[in-house]
């Protein structure tokens, strides 16, 4: 099997963004640690802090998104980054080449009943000049690098540089990434969805519709029965998608009128909208393609719809738009 390094070597991935994803990976394993601690190491429960976003943080929260920042800050080839645990965008390096935003610990509310968390990082290339959030705000397609950490049973890194998903699984002797998926692929047709049921009486009409359609199984329009599934934490439930199909949504609801979505762009949905693409999926809004929206600010939040390409557009389809033809390249 081919290591982390061996892996980004024969893909010719160039020197320094080999080195950054290298630091990310090493980092990682440092959390994978902490998170195996748990309440032994004293790092389980919420603080008495709230994150930009008006979130109780959890310790593992202040934890991990301090174990990334100095990890990154030492690298050398990061200009700046942007952490959804940080108020605002952080200046690292006056010559680094790349920017990064991160969610340090995905689904950290999961940590406290032992249950799936992950690290989500997206690399985006460095523009000139003074750094500011706006050096930030660049089109998911932008992204060189994109992946995220799954911390469960096995520790394992999805990893994308534009050149389909690879999935690395961290060997608990060695501590070496070592490749064991080389092309992740999601099945264009699927009959499982991931979506957090509890929110229902908030969706929007189309995603009513389109779920009340899933329910309805075999004697339904869809004429087939479906299976829902829920990790609550989005590292755990793209996981699924990307290893055996699927369709997960965070849609838009109305339950507090000024908060209608809930996932971050740059830490969340972009970086998860690359890896899905990458294998096969598509990835939309619902009325956009994620990958295509220019952001407005570093914790803009957006509706999410993605996964098996055909599942998508079917959902899409009750939302007025038909995503099912590539545009025309004419």
């Amino acid at each position: 099997m081919q290591t982390l390094a061996q892996h980004l070597t024969s893909k010719a991935v160039n020197e320094s963004l080999s080195q950054l994803i290298l630091t990310l990976a090493d980092t990682s394993k440092a959390i994978s640690h902490a998170v195996r601690h748990g309440a032994l190491a004293g790092v389980l429960g919420a603080t008495e802090q709230e994150n930009v976003q008006g979130e109780t943080q959890k310790k593992l929260d202040i934890i991990t998104n301090d174990m990334l920042k100095d990890a990154l800050k030492a690298d050398g080839t990061v200009r700046g980054l942007a952490s959804e645990e940080e108020d605002h965008a952080v200046e690292v390096c006056a010559n680094g080449q790349y920017l990064v935003c991160f969610d340090p610990l995905d689904g950290s509310s999961n940590i406290d009943i032992n249950s799936l968390v992950g690290t989500i990082f997206s690399v985006l290339p460095a523009p000139q000049g003074e750094l500011t959030e706006t050096s930030f705000l660049q089109s998911g397609r932008n992204q060189l690098a994109a992946g995220y950490v799954l911390y469960g049973p096995s520790t394992m890194l999805a990893l994308t540089t534009g050149q389909g998903v690879q999935l690395f699984t961290l060997h608990p002797e060695t501590n070496e990434f070592l490749l064991t998926n080389a092309a992740m692929s999601i099945s264009p047709d699927t009959q499982e969805f991931a979506i957090n049921m509890s929110n229902q009486r908030f969706w929007e009409a189309p995603m009513q519709t389109y779920i009340a359609d899933l329910l309805l199984g075999k004697i339904g329009p869809r004429e087939k029965s479906f299976n829902m599934r829920w990790i609550a934490a989005m590292v755990g439930d793209v996981h699924r998608v990307l290893s055996r199909g699927g369709i997960f949504t965070y849609p838009t609801d109305n339950k507090d009128p000024k908060k209608p979505y809930k996932l971050r762009l740059m830490y969340e949905a972009n970086p998860m909208a690359l890896l899905v693409e990458q294998a096969g999926g598509k990835a939309s809004t619902g009325y956009e393609t994620i990958l295509d929206i220019q952001p407005t600010q570093i914790h803009q939040r957006v509706a999410v719809i993605l996964g098996s390409a055909n599942e998508v557009d079917a959902c899409l389809s009750y939302h007025g738009i038909d995503y099912s033809e590539e545009p025309s390249l004419d």
